[in-house]
C-alpha cells in the first residue's frame, strides 16, 4: 500500500479547479460507489476534473508519487475499472460538455458525458452517432471498447465514428490523435479501452436520425422461443441495415402492456429499432411480429432519445451484477438447447441472456483498420447476471458461467471487451485476436510502465 502524505495532497488541492476528496469528506463515498454493486474499492484520493489542467495534473501526482491510477467516466464498466484501492480516481463526470456543429454533422464531446446527454443535444438538430442502449452509460468507456447500440447495423461501431480525440498521456502530454496526428494512438483507442491515455475530449461524425424511430417489444411465451429464434436466424440475413433487432430471454418484467399472468414468467422478447422512414415502419417489423403469437406487444413511432432510455428501469445502479460474454457468427441449434435450459434455471428474477445483433456496416470495416477487431461478429451475446442480495453472489455467478461454459463451442471465441468481467483478463488477447501485438506496441510507446493498468490491461513488453 502506497500511502499518499497530507502535505503532498494539499498541494494537489491548491493546483486544480476541481475538488480533491478524501476518505471521511463530505461526498467521497458517493463519489467512490459506481454501477455495479459489487465493486467496492477504496481509493486514497479522488479528483473531481474540471478540466483537461487537471486531467494533467492527476496523471502526473499518480506517476510521479507512484500511485495506483483509475480513471472514471460513467462509471458503468462491469469490471469496475472506474475505480482502484489505495490510490487516486480522475473522476471525469464533471466535464459534460456536449457541442454540436449541425452544419459540418459534428459532435464535440467532453468525457464525464453520459448517453443521454450526447442524445440530448444532438437530437436537438436530428442527428446521432451508434452509441450503446443504456442512456446512462458514459461516452468515454463504451467509445474506447468499441461501442455498438440500434444504429450499428446502419452507421457502424461507435469508434467507426470518431474522428478524432485529445489524449492526455502517461507523461503528462495533451496529444490530438486523429488520422493525420499520432495516427498510431488514434488507432488504439477505438477499441483497446483506456490503456493509453485519458481522453478529455471526443470528435464524433453525426447522421440524421430521428427525432421519431419506429420500434418497441414484441413479448413470446418461452415455449415458442426455440421456433421464433429459428426465424430469426433466418430473416436476420435479410433485414434492412436500418432496422436492428435484440433477443431477449429473462422473466417479463411487469410492463403495461403485459397481461399480469405473463409477469414474473420466462419469455422472449424481441426489442427494434428501426430508422427508415417512419411510414414503412409497419411492414418492415411484420416479420418479427410473425416469429410466434405474442403474449403481448408494444410498437409504433417513438423518439429516438426516449427508445434509447426504454431499458434504464431494468439497469438502474445499486444492483450486483456479472457478465459473460460470447461474439457469435450465428445462433446455432446447440447454442438455442443450451439457452433455453438456462433460461429454465435463471437464479433471479432481474437475471437475461441477450444476443445484440449487429453485422452489416459494422462487419464491412477492415479488421485491421481499428483496434476493435471482431468485424466478424453478427451477435454479441451477453449473459447478465443481475440481482440485489450479496447472498445470491455464488449461485448467480455459477448459473452465469454455466451457460458460458455451454455456449462456448458455438462462438467465435472472441469476445467484447467491454462485456468482460474483472477476473477475465486472460481473455484481454482473445478480445483483440489479430490486433493484438500492434497493441502491445503501441502501449510501450505511449505508457511503456503501465500507468494506465486499471482496465482489461494491454501490457507493455518491457
Amino acid at each position: 500500500m502506497v500511502s499518499v502524505s497530507s502535505s503532498a495532497a494539499e498541494e494537489l488541492k491548491a493546483a486544480i479547479r476541481g475538488e480533491l476528496l478524501r476518505p471521511g469528506d463530505a461526498g467521497f463515498d458517493e463519489a467512490r460507489s459506481i454501477w455495479n454493486a459489487m465493486i467496492d474499492r477504496h481509493p486514497a484520493l479522488i479528483l473531481r476534473c474540471a478540466g483537461v489542467a487537471d486531467v494533467r495534473r492527476g496523471v502526473a501526482f499518480a506517476r510521479d508519487n507512484n500511485l495506483p491510477l483509475a480513471v472514471h467516466s460513467g462509471g458503468h464498466n462491469i469490471a469496475g475499472t472506474a475505480l482502484c484501492d489505495d490510490g487516486l480516481v480522475i473522476d471525469l463526470s464533471p466535464m459534460k460538455s456536449v457541442f454540436i456543429d449541425p452544419v459540418a454533422k459534428r459532435a464535440y464531446v467532453e468525457p464525464g458525458a453520459t448517453l443521454a446527454d450526447f442524445d440530448h443535444e444532438a437530437q436537438a438538430f436530428g442527428l446521432a452517432t451508434p452509441l450503446g442502449i443504456n442512456s446512462t452509460t458514459g461516452v468515454a468507456g463504451l467509445t474506447l471498447g468499441g461501442g455498438f447500440g440500434w444504429l450499428s447495423r446502419r452507421y457502424g461501431m461507435t469508434v467507426d465514428n470518431l474522428i478524432s480525440a485529445d489524449v492526455v498521456t502517461a507523461d503528462g502530454e495533451l496529444l490530438h490523435a486523429s488520422a493525420d496526428s499520432h495516427d498510431d494512438l488514434f488507432w488504439a483507442i477505438r477499441g483497446g479501452g483506456g490503456n493509453f491515455g485519458v481522453v478529455t475530449r471526443f470528435e464524433f461524425a453525426l447522421h440524421p436520425v430521428g427525432p421519431l424511430v419506429y420500434g418497441g417489444l414484441v413479448v413470446l411465451p418461452i415455449d415458442q422461443a426455440k421456433n421464433a429464434l429459428l426465424q430469426y436466424r433466418t430473416a436476420a440475413e435479410q433485414m434492412p441495415e436500418e432496422l436492428s433487432v435484440w433477443a431477449v430471454l429473462r422473466l417479463a418484467p411487469p410492463l403495461p402492456f403485459l397481461p399480469p399472468e405473463v409477469h414474473g414468467k420466462p419469455v422472449i422478447v424481441f426489442a427494434m429499432c428501426y430508422t427508415g422512414p417512419l411510414e414503412n415502419g409497419p411492414s418492415v417489423v411484420e416479420a418479427v411480429r410473425g416469429f410466434g403469437t405474442p403474449v403481448g406487444e408494444h410498437l409504433g413511432p417513438m423518439p429516438y432519445a426516449m427508445w434509447q432510455q426504454a431499458f434504464d428501469p431494468l439497469l438502474t445502479p445499486g444492483a450486483r451484477n456479472y457478465w459473460k460474454s460470447h461474439n457469435l457468427d450465428k445462433i446455432s441449434d446447440g447454442l438455442i438447447d443450451a439457452l433455453l435450459d438456462a433460461i429454465g434455471k435463471l437464479p433471479s428474477p432481474q437475471c437475461e441472456i441477450f444476443f445484440g445483433q449487429i453485422g452489416a456496416q459494422t462487419s464491412r470495416v477492415p479488421v485491421e483498420a481499428t483496434a476493435y477487431s471482431s468485424r466478424d461478429t453478427q451477435y454479441a451475446m451477453n449473459v447478465h447476471g443481475r440481482w440485489d442480495d450479496a447472498s445470491d453472489d455464488e449461485r448467480c455467478i455459477a448459473w452465469a458461467r454455466a451457460f458460458f461454459d455451454a455456449a462456448a463451442p458455438f462462438s467465435l471465441g472472441s469476445v467484447y471487451v467491454n462485456f468482460m468481467t474483472q477476473e477475465e483478463g486472460g481473455r484481454v488477447a482473445d478480445a483483440y485476436g489479430p490486433n493484438y501485438a500492434r497493441l502491445v506496441a503501441v502501449k510501450n510507446r505511449y505508457d511503456p510502465h503501465n500507468l494506465f493498468r486499471h482496465n482489461q490491461n494491454i501490457r507493455p513488453a518491457a
